[in-house]
């Protein structure tokens, strides 16, 4: 049996959704679970959350091999690893924390592929009357009015890193930034508007696709942050069974899931950490 582990990462929501999966900061620390023998431990960016069910549901099929996920921020994950966790893959929502991994030798070289891409947008709850065309100078200030922004970190989580830098392009950075809900991830932002709890939002494209409590306002222009890129690697000390899970994840099974989640599927993955 292999074993992909994942967090869900609600760190900070209060009353989180009961199917909420507890964050991961403790895995491999005293009291988690031991990683199994013949288990598989995969660390993904809790954006990957419903698609990767499926194509882990998909590759036990085919292959008999038990996998679970542990997901949360992609920045999380890299400091678990960096820390010891004992992950055999590492599916990250953008190339920095890759790289953070990759620069201190903790990745298997050869391994990275540059798997997926996602597009960002701003939402707010589904019965909202917020209209907004995302452009140069745009009002999101006055369309927030009392209230607040939810985005994952920009200082250290994916998805708020691009929703900073889409901002700033955009000249509006200055006007909202003192007003962010800042999320561990962008799941628990996106909760923050399905709940109400915030006017607006900014997610993946997927992760709105994802939640029927919440309505696309507007799709940020993909040249107003860096491209988004979800790159794959086995850990340094991943065992020989996880090449056959990465196998997997750049077939035409697990690239129609990807693609009926919203996920574009680059045509042409590779690299190397």
């Amino acid at each position: 049996m292999l074993l992909v582990l994942a967090s869900a990462g609600f760190l900070s929501v209060a009353a989180a959704a009961p199917s909420a999966v507890q964050p991961s900061a403790g895995v491999g620390g005293p009291g988690a679970p031991a990683n199994a023998q013949g288990t598989l431990l995969v660390f993904a960016a809790a954006s990957l959350s419903d698609a990767l069910d499926e194509v882990d549901a998909a590759f036990t099929t085919k292959t008999g091999i038990q996998v679970r996920a542990s997901l949360a921020a992609s920045s999380v994950l890299a400091k678990q690893i960096e820390a010891g966790a004992p992950a055999d893959v590492f599916f990250s929502a953008d190339r920095e924390w890759m790289d953070y991994l990759a620069q201190r030798g903790l990745l298997k070289r050869g391994s990275r592929r540059e798997l997926l891409s996602n597009a960002l947008v701003l939402i707010a709850p589904q019965d909202s009357p917020v209209r907004l065309r995302i452009a140069p100078g745009f009002d999101l200030a006055g369309a927030l009015g009392g209230g607040r922004l939810a985005t994952a970190d920009p200082d250290s989580v994916p998805a708020g890193r691009y929703a900073r830098a889409a901002l700033t392009k955009l000249g509006v950075w200055p006007a909202v930034s003192e007003r962010l809900v800042r999320a561990e991830n962008v799941r628990t932002a996106l909760e923050y508007v399905a709940r109400g709890e915030t006017p607006l939002g900014i997610v993946y494209q997927t992760d709105a696709r994802a939640e029927k409590r919440v309505r696309i306002v507007d799709l940020f222009p993909a040249d107003s942050h860096p491209p988004i890129t979800y790159p794959v690697a086995l850990t340094g000390g991943a065992r020989p069974g996880s090449t056959d899970y990465l196998t997997f994840l750049m077939s035409d099974a697990a690239r129609q899931i990807f693609v009926r989640h919203g996920f574009v599927v680059l045509a042409t993955p590779g690299g190397s950490p």
